[in-house]
């Protein structure tokens, strides 16, 4: 890794690669969604779906989509097309996701900052997520609170916690670095 990292829209030809790193992330713990799901989530708002390139190899993406507070996506089911309805204020990071040999060197923060911009960007107030697969303590430490009145829907695993975080209204907002979990920050999926 020399360098060159840059977050950047999905395009039609990450979609492989997406799946995979999807798959790999999330199968074991019966968290997969396929292709189908994970593209209706990322139509449902594509200014805020992104890819992580390493020196021009795209090694991690991010879904995230506006949705109200205290929800979250139906694993179960892709999300259906809605009509344009005013701005809920709250942005879900849905899933995020880096390679297996490039975890625990802080390329997560970078998907997490340009998240946090998107939304100040946006005005969004909060960035919300599903903490699965026993990653409640790495999101914890980003900032996120635990919201344990929300239950996710099922699907999300045992001990799966909605949490958010206020946007900052000015600064970078970053994240802690990704030292932490084991395969990285679990949000779903919120799950990675």
């Amino acid at each position: 890794m020399s360098g060159g990292i840059r977050v950047r829209g999905i395009d039609e030809g990450d979609w492989d690669g997406i799946v995979a790193l999807e798959f790999h992330a999330y199968a074991a713990l019966g968290l997969s969604e396929g292709r189908t799901a994970l593209r209706s989530r990322a139509d449902a708002s594509p200014d805020t779906c992104f890819v992580l390139d390493v020196d021009s190899r795209p090694v991690g993406y991010l879904l995230a989509l506006p949705y109200p507070a205290y929800h979250c996506p139906d694993l179960a089911r892709p999300e259906r097309p809605a009509a344009p309805a005013a701005p809920s204020g709250n942005l879900h990071l849905h899933d995020i996701v880096v390679a297996p040999d490039l975890r625990r060197r802080g390329l997560a923060r970078h998907l997490l900052r340009h998240l946090t911009r998107t939304a100040r960007a946006r005005g969004d107030e909060r960035i919300s997520l599903v903490a699965v697969g026993g990653s409640e303590g790495y999101w914890s430490a980003r900032g996120f609170t635990p919201h344990r009145e929300v239950g996710p829907p099922d699907g999300y695993g045992p001990n799966a916690v909605y949490m958010s975080r206020t946007v900052p209204a000015d600064g970078p907002g970053d994240p802690e670095p990704d030292r932490t979990a084991p395969h990285g920050p679990s949000a779903h999926h919120e799950a990675s």
